[in-house]
């Protein structure tokens, strides 16, 4: 058999690891590991003392129902009922909660929505320093802490949007006034557009009403010209009675002289005293130009959305999350007492 060499065997044992060694050099210095990692889950305490906090508050809302829109619904709707009936729009679209809902999303998730939201808050003013560069990173770091996230009909999710703030109740009366200021600034856009499509109406109907006029004037027109023509020819043949046994109404303009000077006198000073005739059309035509004609009567502060979780007060922050902290650097203060208690190992 083949002895190693002695050379050989002090390799060997050179690279064999020693656990018990290693537990016993730990054992001996678990004081520096304590104290170390008691000092840097110290230093993570203060830390959370000192740095700054972030607290959210999250809303989820819906589309409003009928009675949230107030007067508007019924102005829109009213609109609508006259484009249909005037075959400029199909009976199949959203309704008007729909539309009021999709400008309010779209003003809330809108940047410029963000941004003149903290401009005229309290909470933004308290915290500018004067300097233009700082203030403006300021402000984009509040325009960031307002998150909107779009809801999933195939996951059944609704639309939430979350704020963060320094303090649970800033959070909470910051998300609440931001909704609001977003559904103020929705039901604004609405009324312009309310006021624009009014007023648009409007000069629609008037010239539809001009038109159905100037189609009955010329109808009358021609009329007694016929009448008038007609009643010159009987009276230059001296035609005193009805020569005819056509029903008058079936005869053509070119034999109207046939009916004789009275009754075609009578017919000729019938249409004067009676004018033009209208249909019924036009009846519902000019009742409704009277209508539009007052405008649109604006409510400034309808509510675009509903809550399905009104914002509340959080009961616990984002940030700094203190016991990861002082466990984490805790851990962090073992291993660097556990590395300064081997470095200390006396050889043996």
């Amino acid at each position: 058999m083949k002895q190693p060499l002695p050379e050989a065997q002090g390799r060997v044992a050179e690279n064999e690891l020693d656990i018990r060694g290693l537990f016993r050099t730990l054992w001996a210095g678990k004081a520096w590991i304590i104290g170390i990692a008691l000092l840097f889950a110290i230093a993570a305490f203060v830390y959370t003392l000192f740095a700054r906090q972030e607290w959210s508050a999250t809303a989820i809302t819906d589309r409003p129902t009928v009675n949230m829109l107030g007067g508007f619904y019924s102005q829109q709707q009213f609109l609508r009922n006259l484009d249909i009936k005037t075959d400029n729009a199909s009976v199949a679209q959203p309704s008007v909660m729909d539309d009021a809902y999709k400008e309010f999303i779209m003003q809330l998730s809108s940047w410029d929505t963000r941004r003149d939201f903290w401009l005229q808050t309290d909470y933004y003013k308290q915290r500018k320093i004067g300097n233009s560069k700082a203030d403006a990173a300021l402000l984009d770091g509040l325009i960031d802490n307002i998150q909107f996230t779009a809801g999933d009909i195939t996951r059944n999710l609704s639309d939430n949007v979350r704020l963060t703030a320094e303090t649970g109740p800033d959070a909470n009366n910051l998300l609440r006034q931001y909704v609001a200021f977003a559904s103020q600034r929705a039901a604004s856009h609405l009324n312009d557009e309310l006021k624009g499509a009014w007023a648009a109406r409007t000069i629609q109907m008037k010239a539809q009403v001009k038109r159905q006029e100037a189609v009955a004037k010329a109808i009358y027109d021609r009329k007694v010209h016929s009448v008038e023509q007609a009643l010159r020819v009987a009276q230059q043949h001296n035609i005193a009675r009805s020569e005819t046994e056509v029903p008058p109404d079936e005869l053509p303009d070119s034999e109207l002289f046939m009916l004789g000077r009275p009754l075609l006198q009578a017919r000729l000073e019938n249409l004067q005293a009676v004018g033009a005739t209208y249909d019924i059309d036009y009846d519902q035509n000019r009742a409704m130009l009277a209508t539009l004609n007052v405008g649109p009567v604006l409510d400034p502060r309808f509510q675009t959305y509903r809550y399905l979780r009104t914002p509340e007060e959080p009961v616990k922050r984002d940030s700094p999350r203190r016991a990861f902290l002082m466990i984490m650097w805790g851990t962090v203060g073992v291993l660097i007492g556990a590395g300064v208690a081997l470095a200390r190992r006396r050889p043996e």
